[in-house]
């Protein structure tokens, strides 16, 4: 068990260093420009000049996949921060408040979690313009509810504990015991609900970029890439394989990371 626990650990820290090297890899390099059209060699098999294939309009699809993977990992940094501030100030306040406090700010998260996560997402990203601001904002508000829990179960355990007790007695004021006190003793658990809550944006800037409601073209999504590649499933199966294939490992690498920290946590614990 603690070999397998340990497998889980290495192997998503392995994935997601790996495409985050891709990703560092197409800030200043691509084999071929990513928008650069050219009918001729539409829809071309795997070759020496194009590892991946082209898509519709000719375009490499290994350059776009790694230029995507640039929105995916934007994506993800981006709507864990927003999640992570949002859920920061609502778990702190109500696990250190508590009584009223507690009672409204979880009635409030308890109300955003009602909704099916995806559905709230299209109804936010659908209220103005289609953009990638609107897709980060709208999963970081989504991921708010997941952080707060985390955080307020964290605050509730820890304010009474004796260290805690000992710092409010030599003087110590609010903020100390917030952040000085408590904060670093939760640390672990936010990190694991950040690598899991990383992955969820991911699958959901993906859905929606699918959708037409994410990144806009003509820069390239992998949701969007498996969009444009639909209707040419028999005729050019390469083309989904590669956007689909990244979509996978990457939530997948951030979910066994996730897990594999939270394991580390519990054995340490």
């Amino acid at each position: 068990m603690k070999r397998m626990k340990s497998y889980s650990l290495v192997l998503g820290a392995s994935f997601v260093s790996v495409l985050f090297v891709v990703m560092l890899i197409s800030l200043v390099y691509t084999p071929h420009p990513p928008n650069e059209m050219n009918i001729r060699e539409r829809l071309q098999a795997p070759s020496v000049r194009h590892w991946l294939g082209t898509d519709n309009f000719g375009r490499d699809i290994l350059s776009r996949v790694m230029v995507g993977s640039q929105t995916a990992f934007e994506v993800g940094a981006v709507s864990v921060a927003i999640g992570l501030l949002g859920g920061f100030l609502v778990g702190t306040l109500a696990g250190y408040m508590g009584r009223w406090v507690d009672e409204l700010l979880m009635r409030a998260t308890d109300a955003l979690l009602a909704f099916p996560g995806i559905l709230l997402a299209l109804l936010l990203v659908s209220i103005s313009k289609p953009s990638l601001f609107q897709t980060m904002l709208a999963i970081g508000i989504l991921s708010i509810p997941s952080f707060a829990r985390v955080i307020r179960s964290g605050v509730l355990q820890h304010k009474e504990a004796d260290y805690v007790k000992a710092a409010r007695g030599l003087g110590a004021g609010h903020a100390n015991l917030i952040f000085v006190q408590i904060a670093p003793n939760i640390a672990s658990s936010v990190v694991t609900t950040a690598a899991l809550s990383f992955s969820t944006a991911i699958l959901i800037e993906a859905a929606l970029s699918y959708l037409g409601l994410g990144v806009q073209p003509p820069d390239p999504s992998w949701g969007r890439m498996l969009n444009e590649a639909q209707s040419y499933l028999a005729k050019a199966p390469w083309f989904t394989l590669a956007p689909g294939l990244l979509i996978t490992l990457t939530v997948l690498g951030f979910n066994l990371l996730g897990d594999g920290i939270r394991d580390l946590r519990d054995k340490k614990s």
